[in-house]
C-alpha cells in the first residue's frame, strides 16, 4: 500500500476539508498522513484510509515552542513526509504575499523532498505586489512533479513551466446530494471581513448589511440559516454579531449552523435550501454544486477569477461597496442567478490525472 503525505489548511473550514476527503476517496488503497489537530479524526472518522497525526497534543505544542525557541524549523510533518511515497499540498489560498512571506517560503523549500514526487492540486496564486515573491515561487514550482491551479488567471502566471496545468475548483465534482423536494430556506455564508486587513473597517456596514437582506427575505416569507464555515476566521463570531441586530420579534425566522465536525450536515442544509448568499468562496462553489441560485458578496478576486471563467452573467456585490447594495437587489436575484456547471464538473476531476499515475496503479 502506497502512502501520501498531505499538506492542508488545517483549521476547520470547510471548503479546505472537502478538499482532504475528495482527495482521500478517490484512491481508498491508498494510506494518507495527515499532520492536523487531533479533532480531524472526528471529521474524518469515515475515511479509513487517512491516518491523523494530532498536532495540537501537549508534547507536539512543547516542541514547537522549543524549535521557536532554538530558532529551528519545526519538523514532524517533513519527518512524515520522508516516510511516504509523494506528498500532496492540497488547498485554495495558498500563496498570498504576507510580511513575513520570505519564512514561508523557506519552509516549503523544505516540505519539498527531491526524491519524492509532489503535486500542488486546487490553488490560486496571489494577490502579490512583488515581483521577488512571484519569481522565488517560481523557482521552487519548477522543481514540482505536477501543479493544477483552480482558475485561468493563476494559470496564466506559470504557464511556461512545462509541469503547470489547470482544472476547476476539485469541488465541482462533488456528488450532491438529490433530495425530493427543497424548502423556503435561504443558505447565508459570512465572514468576519476584520480578519483580513483590507477589509479591517468593513464589519459593521457588512452586517448591518447581511441584517437587511435577511429582513427583506424573512418579510417574504423566507427562513433564514446564517451559516459559519471557518470558527477560526471569525465566521461564528460573525453569525452572532448579525443575530444581535435582528429584531427579537424576527429571530424566530433565523437558524445559525456552525460547521466544525459536520461536514454531511452542512452539506444536507446547502441541498435543502431554495437560495443561497455566499460570501465564502465555497459556498458559492456549493451552491451552483447543488443548483442554487447564487448571489456571490466578493471579498477576493479569487471569486471573480472562478466566476469570470465559469461565464457567471448573474448579479454579485464587493464587499468593498456592501453598504451601496439595495437588498431588493438580492432579493430579485433569486431567479437570474443559476449556472449550468457540467463543464466545470467535468473538468474538476482533471486536477487528479497526474497523480493518478502513481496512485491508481495500486487500486488494481
Amino acid at each position: 500500500m502506497k502512502k501520501i503525505m498531505i499538506y492542508a489548511y488545517t483549521q476547520f473550514n470547510l471548503g479546505d476539508d472537502l478538499f482532504i476527503k475528495l482527495l482521500c476517496e478517490r484512491y481508498p488503497s491508498v494510506q494518507f498522513l495527515l499532520y492536523a489537530p487531533k479533532k480531524y479524526e472526528l471529521l474524518f472518522k469515515q475515511c479509513i484510509n487517512l491516518t491523523v497525526y494530532p498536532s495540537d497534543t501537549p508534547f507536539e505544542k512543547g516542541k514547537r515552542l522549543l524549535g521557536r525557541a532554538l530558532k529551528l524549523p519545526f519538523s514532524k510533518p517533513i519527518a512524515l513526509s520522508k516516510r511516504c511515497d509523494g506528498i500532496v499540498q492540497i488547498g485554495g489560498s495558498l500563496f498570498i504575499q504576507r510580511v513575513g512571506w520570505k519564512k514561508e517560503l523557506a519552509m516549503r523549500r523544505k516540505m519539498h523532498i527531491k526524491e519524492k514526487p509532489y503535486y500542488l492540486l486546487g490553488a490560486n496564486f496571489g494577490p502579490y505586489d512583488d515581483p521577488a515573491f512571484y519569481n522565488a515561487y517560481k523557482r521552487l514550482f519548477a522543481a514540482y512533479t505536477d501543479i493544477c491551479f483552480r482558475e485561468e488567471h493563476s494559470y496564466r502566471l506559470f504557464q511556461a513551466l512545462p509541469n503547470v496545468r489547470k482544472a476547476d475548483d476539485i469541488v465541482f465534482q462533488l456528488k450532491p446530494e438529490r433530495i425530493q423536494s427543497t424548502t423556503n430556506n435561504v443558505f447565508i455564508s459570512v465572514i468576519k471581513p476584520s480578519t483580513r486587513k483590507e477589509f479591517a473597517a468593513y464589519d459593521e456596514p457588512y452586517y448591518e448589511k447581511i441584517r437587511d437582506i435577511a429582513l427583506a427575505l424573512i418579510q417574504e416569507g423566507y427562513q433564514i440559516t446564517l451559516t459559519s464555515f471557518c470558527a477560526f476566521e471569525g465566521d461564528e463570531d460573525a453569525v452572532k454579531q448579525i443575530l444581535n441586530l435582528i429584531p427579537a420579534a424576527k429571530r424566530s425566522s433565523i437558524s445559525t449552523h456552525f460547521y466544525q465536525h459536520n461536514m454531511e450536515e452542512t452539506l444536507h442544509i446547502i441541498a435543502q435550501s431554495c437560495y443561497v448568499i455566499a460570501t465564502r468562496f465555497h459556498a458559492m462553489i456549493l451552491g451552483w454544486v447543488y443548483e442554487k441560485p447564487v448571489f456571490p458578496i466578493v471579498y477576493s478576486q479569487k471569486m471573480i477569477h472562478v466566476m469570470e471563467d465559469a461565464q457567471y452573467n448573474g448579479t454579485f456585490a464587493l464587499l468593498q461597496q456592501i453598504a451601496a447594495l439595495d437588498s431588493r437587489e438580492v432579493t430579485s436575484s433569486m431567479e437570474t442567478n443559476t449556472l449550468s456547471i457540467q463543464k466545470q464538473a467535468n473538468s474538476a476531476p482533471q486536477h487528479f490525472q497526474e497523480l493518478d499515475k502513481l496512485l491508481l496503479k495500486t487500486e488494481t
